[in-house]
């Protein structure tokens, strides 16, 4: 995909550009709504150039900043791959969590979200750690067994596995810094984690309690009949 401000200062795209939108969680087309003139573009020649869109679905404003690649007589060429100002908010099912434990999640992911990294994995420790002295002394090796089993699964390699499981599980009082990629690891194997043992097992208790309540319900209004009252029926 290519990106242009013709010099007539019309914004041209080569084809649509679709992302993930912050305010509705819509994945959808991002319309142009305004970018720099051409002339203060050809003039100025930045480093970046910042646009304005609106999400398709929600008609939000969302802000992008672009790299300038080329000033030409005509155009003014931009990356194809502009970055969000505001990203995507990371989703979870915070309604199965305690009070606390949400709190700390929903800052987690926030500082994912920000791209603020090095805090991210702070707050994964911490939020890991917080969350393990309220469940049983058997939750570490749990979820130990079932982060290893997550990674396997997902084909990740040994120096980024341990890496994840340093984070979350080490003793020590800093987490090691991490890279965007075993950050975008590290973000999907801790929601796993925390939808495996709060969520998953709220909503596997919830449908054990309704499958026996309906069970006990149907048994109680089956009138059993005798052997005696068969051959009678036969």
């Amino acid at each position: 995909m290519a990106i242009y401000v013709n010099k007539n200062n019309d914004f041209e795209q080569t084809e649509p550009m679709t992302r993930a939108c912050p305010h509705c969680g819509a994945h959808t087309q991002l319309l142009p709504v305004a970018n720099p003139p051409f002339e203060l573009l050809a003039r100025t020649r930045p480093k970046h150039a910042g646009l304005l869109f609106r999400c398709a679905a929600c008609n939000e404003p969302r802000f992008l900043r672009a790299d300038v690649r080329a000033v030409g007589a005509d155009r003014v060429e931009l990356a194809p791959n502009p970055v969000e100002v505001e990203r995507a908010r990371e989703r979870f099912q915070y309604a199965y969590l305690p009070d606390t434990i949400e709190q700390l999640l929903r800052e987690t992911l926030d500082c994912y979200s920000l791209g603020a990294l090095n805090a991210f994995a702070t707050m994964c420790r911490r939020t890991t750690r917080t969350a393990l002295k309220t469940l049983d002394v058997t939750a570490k090796s749990r979820w130990r067994d079932t982060l290893n089993d997550v990674l396997r699964v997902c084909d990740i390699d040994a120096e980024t596995a341990a890496a994840i499981d340093a984070v979350l599980f080490a003793e020590d009082d800093d987490p090691p810094l991490v890279t965007p990629d075993e950050a975008a690891v590290l973000v999907e194997a801790l929601k796993d984690l925390f939808y495996q043992s709060y969520v998953r097992t709220a909503k596997l208790r919830a449908a054990m309690r309704m499958r026996r309540f309906f069970a006990g319900e149907s048994a109680s209004k089956v009138t059993p009949i005798a052997r005696e009252d068969w051959r009678e029926l036969a």
